[in-house]
């Protein structure tokens, strides 16, 4: 399966966006081991989801999108893919807690559900910023406790 990697520059640092010729498969902090794509024009199809990807997310991080519509290539186990796609469902603006999201998906496993949100790969577009602590606490998050703050303040108005 052919994959490409474009470093997109943003606001809150590089993001390092993966796609596939099936879609979105990641967006990392840091650059991942898949070949660097330098132009993002043609006809290709993994081409094309990178260029809708990287407009999305740009758009995202400008205040201009609420829901991204794109087409995902994610892997994970059966848990983990529960978990993603409850945190699908948390509306832009919105936050729910690790207990919420284990409740949800029909789990007592809250450590479990932190676990599976720390391996989502499509961090932003799965909106694992979404979940904080019960006691209204950050938690955790792969890009650090700054740039997920920074997420949701971007989702509550404020600029990035």
């Amino acid at each position: 399966m052919a994959q490409l990697q474009f470093k997109l520059d943003s606001k809150i640092g590089p993001l390092y966006v993966v796609t596939s010729e099936k879609g979105l498969r990641g967006v990392f902090w840091t650059k991942q081991k898949v070949p660097m794509s330098l132009v993002l024009d043609g006809s290709l199809p993994e081409v094309k989801n990178m260029t809708k990807a990287i407009n999305e997310i740009s758009e995202y991080l400008e205040g201009k999108r609420k829901k991204f519509d794109l087409l995902l290539d994610i892997e994970g186990t059966e848990f983990q893919n529960k978990v993603w796609t409850e945190l699908l469902k948390i509306p832009y603006g919105k936050t729910r807690s690790y207990k919420e999201v284990a409740q949800r998906i029909g789990t007592n496993g809250i450590r479990a559900v932190g676990t599976a949100n720390g391996k989502n790969s499509l961090c932003i577009v799965v909106p694992c910023h979404r979940v904080i602590a019960t006691g209204g606490g950050l938690g955790g998050y792969s890009g650090g406790l700054d740039i997920k703050k920074r997420l949701l303040d971007l989702e509550q108005g404020n600029n990035l």
